[in-house]
Parts: C-alpha cells; sequence; structure tokens
C-alpha cells in the first residue's frame, strides 16, 4: 500500500485551480487556431484570434482568462493501492477534504474571484473559498492518484439541460434536441462552445456523463463508430446554426462535441447536454 501526503494532495489541488485559470489547454489552442484559419466569416475570424490573444496575455501575466473563474469541479480516481496520510491538525481528514483545503488556497493565492454561495435559495452568502468543490471521486486500481479540475464557469453552466425521453426516441430526435439546446445557449453561454453529450444512465449519472465529456481532448473521437459519426453530425449541424464566436455570426458555433453513455434502464433515455464556454479551463495531475 503506497501512502501520499494530505499536503500532496492539497498542494496539487492548488496549483491545478491556478493553472487552470490561467493556461488554456493545448488542444483549445489548437482548436481555436484552425477555427480561425477555416472561418469564413471575417469578424468571426478576428473574434478567434482575439480570443486566442486574451489566452497568450493571461498565460504571460499570470492573471485569468475570465473574470469568472468559476466553480471548481473535480474528478478525482484514487488508486485502490494508494492512501492519503492524514495531518497531525486533521487526523481524520480525507483525500475530499485534501482537495477543498487546495482549492481554497488556490483561490487565494491565485486571486481568483470565489464565486459560491453557502445556500442556494435564502440568503446566497459567499463562502469566501469558493469551496466546497464539486468532487466527482472514483476507485480504480493501481497506486496513484488522478485529480482533474475544471473551472466551470456560470454563464455557460447555466444554459445546460437534461431530458428523460421516451425509449423509443430516435437519432433524429436526439440530435434535433441537442442542436436546440445549443441554439438556446446562444451569445450569453460565450460561443464558441465544447458541448458534453452525455447518453444513458440515470438522471444524475447521465448530467456527470455530459460533464466528464468535456474533459475528452479535443480532435478525438468516441471509440464507437455509432457515437464517434453522432459526434460529427451534431458538430456540423451546431455550427450551421450560425450563431458564431460570441454569437456574432460565423461558422464556428462549436470547436467540438463529445458524448459518453452508460447503459440505462429499459424505460429510459436520458440525454444531458453541458455547454462549455471558449475559454475551457482544465488541468489534470497524478500523484
Amino acid at each position: 500500500m503506497r501512502s501520499v501526503s494530505f499536503e500532496d494532495v492539497a498542494r496539487t489541488a492548488e496549483e491545478l485551480c491556478i493553472s487552470a485559470a490561467h493556461e488554456l489547454p493545448q488542444d483549445v489552442l489548437d482548436a481555436l487556431k484552425d477555427a480561425a484559419r477555416r472561418e469564413s466569416n471575417r469578424r468571426a475570424a478576428e473574434i478567434l484570434k482575439q480570443l486566442l490573444e486574451n489566452s497568450r496575455i493571461a498565460k504571460e501575466q499570470r492573471i485569468p482568462l475570465c473574470q469568472d473563474t468559476g466553480l471548481a469541479v473535480v474528478f478525482v480516481e484514487q488508486g485502490a493501492d494508494v492512501r492519503v496520510e492524514p495531518v497531525e491538525d486533521n487526523p481524520d481528514g480525507t483525500i475530499i477534504d485534501a482537495i477543498n483545503a487546495g482549492v481554497a488556497r488556490g483561490y487565494q493565492k491565485g486571486l481568483l474571484r470565489k464565486s459560491l454561495v453557502a445556500e442556494p435559495l435564502e440568503k446566497r452568502i459567499n463562502t469566501g473559498t469558493n469551496t466546497p468543490a464539486i468532487i466527482h471521486y472514483n476507485v480504480v486500481a493501481g497506486q496513484k492518484i488522478k485529480i482533474t479540475v475544471m473551472t466551470k464557469g456560470g454563464g455557460c453552466e447555466n444554459k445546460s439541460q437534461f431530458k428523460m425521453f421516451r425509449p423509443t426516441a430516435g437519432r433524429d430526435e436526439i440530435i434535433d434536441w441537442v442542436v436546440n439546446s445549443v441554439a438556446q445557449a446562444g451569445a450569453d453561454a460565450c460561443p464558441p462552445f465544447i458541448v458534453g453529450v452525455g447518453l444513458g444512465g440515470d438522471f444524475e449519472l447521465c448530467c456527470m456523463l455530459s460533464k466528464k465529456a468535456l474533459l475528452r481532448e479535443i480532435g478525438t473521437s468516441h471509440k464507437e463508430r455509432f457515437y464517434s459519426q453522432l459526434e460529427k453530425d451534431l458538430l456540423q449541424k451546431i455550427n450551421a446554426l450560425g450563431l458564431g464566436p460570441q454569437g456574432l455570426g460565423g461558422d464556428t458555433t462549436a470547436l467540438a462535441v463529445h458524448i459518453e453513455t452508460a447503459g440505462c434502464h429499459i424505460a429510459s433515455l436520458p440525454v444531458a447536454v453541458n455547454i462549455e464556454c471558449h475559454s475551457h479551463r482544465h488541468k489534470s495531475a497524478i500523484i
């Protein structure tokens, strides 16, 4: 059994929050560059170039890519043969506690806007730490811990949708609903988008799959041919909307559509769409 210190986990989460807020991943940069080269609308091409310039400035000057530095959405894969050692002042501390400690430090040290309220309806008081983070935790084989932090802005998250279809729904019906969901997101969600689609599971799993889909590298396809083609067809139809960068028209409404699937009940066909803006901020590390 391998041991990893509480502090190592906290420090990793801290660093990921800061780097995600300042640096777009290379696949996102490449997708924006490719879109700018292919864009037939001159104004849209200029906007895409401005987004690339914004990313350059943010990285070089170590300032946030966007003023909305988002909620910290964390995907954790902990090996079954690795344990997290607690600290003396928190002997019952878990990996979840370590991640939240790191997120709080990252948002403080990185001078990142804290955007989390403690409860949703009555008082809506800011926690002041951007914690607790939204953490998706899984146990996997091995002796390593993988942590992925996505800083998810409110504007695009607000436009995500879920629908429970009848199991008799066909491919075209699903396509129409997904494309319409993106159209409804409009300029408010800051296109060009990365669109995550969850198919199957149940109510909560389907939505989680749609968010997990956002983490796949842009340019890769679903491993199954049927869903790979569905991704291509959805992307084509979404870009045919003409919404374009920042909603001002153009060929590039989305940079990618990624689908994740799971088995579901014979009476169900859940579908979720999670919209991500052009500032697709996520970083991963393995301990």
